[in-house]
């Protein structure tokens, strides 16, 4: 497990950003797990800028993005398909048809997470998988429980991160209180890991998901057992 502290955001997207570019440029079809919420937007439009600058080429890289909101379909602006296709897709040269996120209108969310983690599994796996993480030590959208959850599943949000979301609608009574997110089988499967925070609130969670028990009640704990995890961290 290797720690990277910074001083600024800035340099927490550019180090973030350059460890994904490096990915794209060493396998050109690569499959990346995308992450949405504040922490990734710097991270995303340095990318952005990197590929207008000509240094690389998304065109054959396939990418799996951890969770959506239940009951918001592409078209709603609070969806994370929205998030994606606004903050990466568009400014990149990725194929539409080579990017996914789970479906939260699906008639059988189960059915759905089963579908997506069969996907996954066709593909290969991920090669790259990008995190943030909560207050509570969520990632994706697992939230603290009894037991880590292993497939993609739907999740009834924890107040902490209904709260937290709310920064991007006019009230916390306007987000979603459900979601589908990508399992911890997924996200364990992957081959590297890259997880930012951002910002002083962050460091008393990181303490306890990186120099504590592994408990599901930290769900980012199960992380000391990846054998190859980057966290990135700025308190700026």
């Amino acid at each position: 497990m290797k720690f990277i502290k910074v001083d600024t955001y800035d340099k927490l997207s550019s180090i973030a950003a350059g460890i994904i570019a490096a990915q794209v440029i060493l396998k050109s079809d690569c499959v990346l797990g995308l992450a949405t919420g504040s922490s990734p937007l710097g991270t995303y439009s340095k990318l952005a800028e990197k590929y207008r600058n000509g240094e690389l080429d998304f065109s054959r890289v396939i990418s799996v993005n951890l969770d959506e909101y239940v009951g918001l379909d592409g078209s709603c602006d609070q969806s994370y398909r929205y998030f994606m296709d606004n903050n990466l897709f568009c400014n990149i040269n990725i194929a539409r048809e080579n990017t996914y996120v789970p479906n939260g209108c699906a008639e059988d969310l189960k059915a759905e997470g089963l579908a997506y983690d069969q996907f996954i599994s066709k593909l290969g796996g991920i090669d790259l998988q990008l995190l943030g993480i909560g207050l509570d030590g969520h990632i994706g959208f697992n939230e603290p429980d009894e037991a880590f959850v292993p497939e993609t599943h739907e999740v009834v949000l924890d107040p902490s991160t209904i709260e937290a979301n709310a920064r991007f609608l006019a009230s916390k009574d306007q987000v979603p209180t459900k979601a589908i997110t990508m399992g911890m089988r997924s996200i364990m499967q992957a081959k590297r890991i890259l997880l930012i925070a951002n910002g002083a609130k962050k460091k008393e969670i990181l303490e306890k998901a990186f120099y504590g028990p592994i408990t599901p009640f930290v769900p980012a704990s199960i992380l000391q057992l990846h054998p190859d995890v980057t966290v990135v961290y700025s308190e700026n």
